[in-house]
């Protein structure tokens, strides 16, 4: 096949412009087409959530994301690896010839297989949603997820998504897609979801999903993928508990260990150090009783009060909180600084924050210990994956 008849099968070809001029760019030059994506759709918050009981600070904020359709592409045209035109031109036929083959049957691959779709979104966001089937609802465990409605107004589209237990109680109104979701468009965008609303009577959870094309481009006209892989519910919240320890007992000394770290806070210092001079953690305090957290350490050390907490196997639970102090006034006292590490020693991950309160001894005798935190109730997994077009009111 020469090249002027694969350009003229590319042209009759009906695709998204982006992977026909990467076809077209392949034949003229007769050079094996390349390309890359570095961007990813669902740019996530930093793994580490910023949990106040150690003041951390995350990241980025755990209900954005940026997704970017920008391509990155390389061409190494060092002396060692050129080559004439000529030499290029059979295989290039030929890799044209097997893509062009690949392009006749991507709807089918797209829609049917998942890796193939996330390597094609890779290479070009755009072609892989042309490719993709418009699948309003889709179910999986016993669990409905299904676009509700949608408001298109400029670079902007609103879209609530709902997701239901067929089958029983999972679902209620402290689901949590945890950071799960993962939202596809063939633009750059910023994109958030949040949970908006409960149905006790129909067990139904609202999400609402809000997405801005960059650029103050209209954002009618293009189709998106919104998929979720697991969520949490039935969470159980402890709020400003008073916790039963004497602070005049604590003791003053405590064995510690430089740990890397996830997270950091500080009043006095905005730059996160490379390390922490962390306790050396204790075995589970039985006075601290929130189920899902364990107490693992408290001193008073350097003039300053430390507490430290524990979770075990972070990855599949949200549990997290804060702990403050009471004066003899009454005044509320939060904690200086704080920071946060992962130990993974014991075949468990397990997440640790350790809380910094300076204050002075004679102070400290006259607080009371308290906290507030939250605890995830149930972990459900699958797969849900709805594609949509953004349209306005009346369209088709």
């Amino acid at each position: 096949m020469d090249h002027t008849r694969l350009k003229n099968a590319v042209l009759e070809i009906h695709m998204p412009e982006d992977m026909k001029k990467r076809l077209l760019e392949g034949a003229v030059s007769g050079s094996s087409w390349q390309a890359s994506r570095s961007a990813s759709a669902n740019t996530k918050s930093a793994a580490y959530r910023n949990h106040a009981a150690a003041g951390t600070k995350s990241a980025a904020s755990k209900n954005s994301a940026t997704v970017s359709a920008e391509p990155s592409t390389s061409t190494d045209r060092s002396p060692a690896r050129a080559k004439s035109a000529a030499s290029w031109a059979k295989p290039a036929a030929a890799v044209l010839a097997v893509v062009l083959c690949l392009t006749l049957t991507l709807p089918v691959l797209a829609a049917a297989v998942p890796s193939v779709y996330d390597l094609i979104y890779r290479i070009s966001p755009a072609t892989a949603q042309f490719f993709q089937p418009v699948q309003k609802s889709a179910t999986d465990n016993g669990i409905k997820m299904e676009v509700a409605s949608a408001y298109i107004h400029g670079d902007t589209a609103e879209i609530c998504i709902t997701m239901q237990d067929l089958t029983g109680g999972r679902i209620d109104g402290t689901t949590d897609l945890y950071d799960s979701y993962d939202i596809h468009t063939p633009f750059d965008s910023t994109a958030r979801c949040e949970r908006i609303g409960y149905d006790p009577a129909t067990g139904a959870v609202t999400f609402l999903v809000t997405i801005t094309q960059t650029g103050s481009k209209d954002i009618a006209g293009d189709k998106i993928t919104f998929s979720v892989g697991r969520f949490l519910s039935h969470k159980m919240e402890y709020s400003d508990i008073a916790i039963p320890i004497d602070l005049t007992a604590i003791p003053e000394t405590a064995e510690t260990r430089e740990v890397s770290l996830t997270g950091f806070f500080s009043k006095d210092c905005e730059d996160m150090p490379d390390t922490f001079p962390a306790m050396l953690p204790g075995e589970p305090d039985e006075a601290f009783e929130v189920e899902g957290i364990d107490l693992t350490g408290i001193a008073y050390i350097d003039d300053s009060l430390h507490i430290q907490t524990a979770v075990k196997d972070s990855l599949s639970n949200d549990n997290h909180g804060y702990f403050y102090l009471v004066d003899a006034a009454g005044n509320t006292l939060h904690a200086d600084a704080g920071c946060s590490f992962i130990d993974e020693a014991s075949g468990v991950r397990t997440s640790y924050t350790e809380s910094v309160f300076s204050i002075s001894r004679e102070k400290l005798a006259d607080c009371t210990l308290h906290g507030s935190f939250t605890i995830s109730g149930m972990l459900t997994e699958g797969n849900w994956k709805v594609t949509f077009p953004l349209e306005h009111d009346g369209e088709k």
